[in-house]
This record gives C-alpha cells, structure tokens and sequence, in this order.
C-alpha cells in the first residue's frame, strides 16, 4: 500500500488483507509447522497490531508487508516461548487410563498375579530370586546359603526373570536391580 493514512479504517485493513493477508498466512503457517488454527491466529492477532498502529501504515517504505512479516514473526516466537515456558496438557484418556495410587486394589491385583508367576518357576529359580530379591542377600550370600557358585546365582536370577518377564506380559517391566553386590 503507497498511500500514507493518519488513521487506520477499515478499508485499509481490508485492502492490507486481500493484498498481504496469503502470503502472511503460509509465511505464518511455516513458522508453526503446518498448524494452520495457530497460523490463523496469529495472522488475526497481526491484523489487529496493524490496526492499532496505524503509524506503521505512514512508514517510509513502499509496502506493509515487511511491517506484517516482523509483526507475525515476532507473535510466532512469544506464542512458542510461552507454550514452551507451561507444562504440556495431556488428555483425559491419559487420566482416565493412570490406575489411582490411593486405590489398592490394583497393587493387590499385581500382587497375586506376581505370586502366581513365581510360583511357576522352577525351585531352583525360585530360592534364587527369594534370597536375592525377597531376603535381600547378596549373590555371595545366597551362593553360600544355597550351596553354589556366585556365577550360577546369577545365571539362575537372570533366566528367572527372563521366565517372569514372559509370564507377565501385561506389566510394564522397571529396570531389574542389580543383583551383582559382590
């Protein structure tokens, strides 16, 4: 737009609009990767800035749309900061799905079924992961009460675990502590 206005009417706007109003957008839709609700916003919100500076119409330059392209730039950068400075917003299949830590009916649940795997391990297996896991020996302690080598200890908590990690698939597996205290 070349000629220079004192106030900002809406004709002008609507002519800033038709004239710059495209190729703000996909100008604005790139800095928002492709998010075209934000890119729209954005868009608007630069709309209404040129609205209220109707300097910016009076400036020494031929066209608005280096003035717009600063303006929109500079809103695309603050809306990023401040959606980056808030936590993300997650959704209520995730709160709907997240078992109630007060609730115990789900560690009771877990519980039993963990019980039951252990129960299909084989004996060996088993006195294993009950010295090292349950009575909180050490693998040299639990060779010595058991009666064999350290590395057989921990050859047998590794396969039983592995033979728990099959029987439970439904739970997601933590880290396994480190049995290797020597």
């Amino acid at each position: 737009m070349t000629t220079a206005m004192t106030t900002t009417d809406e004709r002008a706007l609507a002519e800033v609009q038709r004239e710059h109003g495209a190729a703000l957008l996909s100008f604005l839709l790139g800095l928002t990767y492709g998010d075209q609700q934000r890119a729209e916003d954005l868009l608007q919100e630069t709309l209404v800035r040129a609205w209220q500076h109707p300097e910016a119409f009076e400036g020494p330059y031929e066209s608005m749309r280096p003035w717009l392209f600063t303006v929109g730039r500079r809103l695309a950068i603050d809306a990023r900061r401040s959606r980056m400075a808030r936590p993300t917003e997650i959704g209520d299949g995730v709160l709907a799905s997240t078992p109630d830590p007060a609730d115990a009916t789900e560690s009771a649940v877990a519980a039993l079924d963990v019980r039951a795997a252990v129960r299909e391990l084989s004996p060996a297996h088993r006195a294993v992961l009950e010295r090292i896991y349950f009575d909180g020996l050490t693998v040299n302690e639990a060779a010595q009460e058991l009666g064999i080598p350290a590395g057989t200890v921990k050859s047998r908590s590794y396969y039983a675990l592995r033979a728990l990690g099959r029987c439970l698939p439904g739970y997601s597996r933590p880290p396994v502590p480190e049995p290797a205290r020597l």
